[in-house]
């Protein structure tokens, strides 16, 4: 165990949908030593398409752990100081590559990539009691284009080349940590094709119970376990840098991302949860060594596993678009340039004057798990302008984490005093004070920003025998942020929020499937009728561009504020 006057160095992989950072802490005094960040956009197309190069995101964490050794060493430290090295990682999206040569056979299909829509439909109905939540009492999760083995499904279907990787016995399929695992203990030269329990309790290929691949569900996905990871705990040794400044340092912590979260909180004990709000939002509390069966919408996925402990579980309640939507109205709506504008912005105004925005871009995930759901909308006005809509992408974010609280609060029957949250949107204070006004219970802030990566040292120090969570505590200063409006208004909003999500749904239909309103869109057949699609769209709260005077000057009046 380290002593507390001596110093700890673990290094943290930190691997997400937007950036790659490398941190560099010391344990032993809750710092941070050295650090470096790589900021990159997704590949994106129209279908909801959401992809990442695999050699890109390799070459930003080598590019990371390369900036920072640079910064130990002006900083008198030896980049062999680090004793060991986690990973944390965007869960869900998949890699495949080929064994031999170890290049990626197709882009990482993103976690929050909704091609697979038909592909969900279609599986749905190939089980037994044609229900997307068939598996749930084994994998914890509802059959959708979320999770990695749909999307895994969808890849062998449409490209020629991994099916003949696959029977040729060169196929090796893994989430973003087994990619830079395999990579960064030697590839091709004996690298470890490994994962962890978290990360694997994503794809919905393993069993929560015995915590390894599932014959069942392999088979209905039609999944070779040949081209399977091992799976391992969150905190062991997995193999050692093959090369570089960190040559010989043990890889020995791995946990996904919003498990590592859960853990930089040191939410170690049951009924303890956070909310991290990066590119989505993630909600996780800690049900203890036994996992529960979510009533309420959310997934029951695995916490953490430290060695041979007993593995911990957690209620997850995952949303697709929290922080993107904030880069939504940066790179799309140009409504502001910079992310950190949002706060702000959404301050010019007092409320949103009764606009609601739903950021349903992919479908809504828990609690409602709508997969024809997508953006809308309501109540503009005249008067509407670029900071009701600010504020208004902040309450949806907060709304959301609202619906999900009163769902653990359902499945756990214990409601939360407070919430701790971390994630890059946590820095903004109007999101912060609009979320515990909205919850109606405290919101705590640590200063310690980096909560994620911190999980992933943790990891690794445990993974080492260097640090005991049990009895080693990180002690961080808070922000607390209370709540300051009455019961009556939170549910009058959050009543007015329900009826803007009934709106969003029912929007999208696959190619070759009637529409809600009955019009099959397969073939070019006749149009329905200017009238008819106003009563069509208008019933599921889609505007309606109608050719008019009247409605010119609005747009235009409207784009003037924005």
């Amino acid at each position: 165990m380290a002593a507390a006057a001596k110093s700890l160095l673990i290094g943290a992989i930190d691997q997400g949908t937007s950036s790659t950072r490398f941190i560099v802490f010391d344990l032993a005094t809750s710092r941070v030593i050295a650090q470096s960040q790589v900021l990159f956009d997704t590949l994106t197309r129209p279908g909801g398409w959401s992809e990442l190069n695999p050699m890109a995101i390799l070459d930003t964490v080598r590019t990371c752990m390369a900036e920072t050794a640079t910064q130990l060493e002006k900083r008198g430290f030896s980049p062999k100081s680090v004793q060991a090295i986690g990973v944390t990682n965007q869960r869900e999206s998949t890699v495949v590559w080929d064994r031999v040569n170890g290049q990626p056979l197709y882009n990482a299909i993103l976690w929050l990539d909704s091609r697979t829509t038909s592909t969900v439909e279609r599986l749905i109905q190939a089980t037994p009691s044609k229900s997307k939540d068939h598996f749930r009492a084994k994998a914890g999760l509802p059959l959708a284009s979320y999770f990695s083995a749909v999307k895994l499904r969808w890849l062998i279907d449409n490209e020629p080349p991994i099916r003949q990787a696959i029977e040729a016995g060169r196929c090796m399929f893994g989430t973003v940590d087994s990619w830079l695992l395999w990579n960064l203990t030697g590839g091709v030269k004996g690298g470890q094709h490994v994962t962890d329990v978290t990360n694997a309790s994503r794809t919905m290929l393993m069993n929560l119970h015995s915590m390894q691949w599932d014959d069942e569900l392999c088979a209905f996905f039609g999944v070779p376990k040949s081209i399977l990871p091992k799976i391992c705990s969150s905190a062991e040794v997995y193999g050692k840098i093959a090369e570089g400044q960190y040559q010989g340092i043990s890889l020995s912590g791995c946990l996904g991302d919003q498990q590592a979260a859960l853990v930089g909180q040191q939410c170690f004990s049951p009924g303890e949860a956070k909310n991290t709000y990066g590119t989505g939002c993630f909600m996780l509390y800690n049900t203890g060594t036994t996992p529960v069966q979510s009533k309420s919408g959310l997934l029951t996925t695995v916490a953490y596993k430290f060695g041979e402990q007993p593995a911990a579980y957690a209620l997850e309640g995952s949303i697709s678009i929290a922080g993107a939507a904030v880069n939504w109205l940066r790179d799309k709506m140009k409504i502001i340039t910079k992310s950190d504008q949002m706060s702000a912005l959404a301050a010019e105004v007092p409320d949103t004057d009764h606009v609601y925005f739903v950021p349903a871009f992919s479908g809504l995930y828990a609690p409602h798990w709508r997969e024809d759901a997508r953006g809308v909308i309501v109540g503009i006005t005249a008067n509407t302008n670029r900071a009701h809509l600010a504020r208004a992408t902040l309450e949806a974010v907060c709304f959301q984490t609202r619906e999900i609280l009163l769902a653990m609060t359902r499945d756990c029957g214990c409601p939360l005093l407070s919430l701790r949250v971390d994630g890059g949107m946590t820095k903004n204070d109007v999101l912060m004070q609009t979320q515990a006004d909205l919850l109606g219970i405290s919101v705590v802030r640590p200063a310690m920003a980096e909560t994620t990566a911190l999980g992933a040292a943790i990891a690794a120090a445990v993974g080492i025998g260097a640090w005991d969570p049990a009895t080693n505590q990180i002690q961080q200063e808070k922000t607390i942020f209370h709540d300051t409006i009455d019961q009556a208004d939170r549910d009058r909003r959050f009543k007015r929020w329900h009826e803007a999500v009934d709106r969003s749904v029912g929007w999208h239909v696959p190619e070759g499937t009637a529409t809600p309103g009955g019009i099959d869109r397969s073939v070019d057949s006749t149009q329905p009728t200017l009238r008819e699609k106003i009563e069509l769209y208008s019933a599921i709260a889609i505007p309606v561009a109608i050719s008019s005077a009247v409605a010119t000057v609005v747009v235009m009046k409207l784009l003037s504020k924005l």
